[in-house]
């Protein structure tokens, strides 16, 4: 299971290229439980995860997503493309 301490501008590629081996080593649970920080380069690095998991046929389930990106997420109109649980 992935987990992360921040999903800023600064950190956004390292998490990223953390997400993207994840998912290519089948990884399919995200848990956001330890994001500290959290910026609208949050949502993006999710949604780039995303569209990655489906170039593989997976399908990947946030957890513990923070109540900041979440409500990012709905103010940008893509809540319903991060599947959480």
């Amino acid at each position: 299971m992935l987990s992360l301490d921040a999903l800023t501008f600064q950190s956004g590629r390292a998490a990223l290229e953390q997400g993207c081996a994840a998912i290519a080593a089948g990884e399919t649970v995200f848990d956001l439980g330890g994001v500290g920080a959290a910026d609208s380069s949050a949502v993006a690095v999710l949604l780039a995860w995303q569209r990655r998991a489906r170039a593989a046929n997976q399908r990947l389930t946030f957890i513990n997503v923070p109540e900041n990106v979440q409500k990012l997420a709905t103010l940008y109109g893509v809540d319903q493309l991060l599947p959480q649980s």
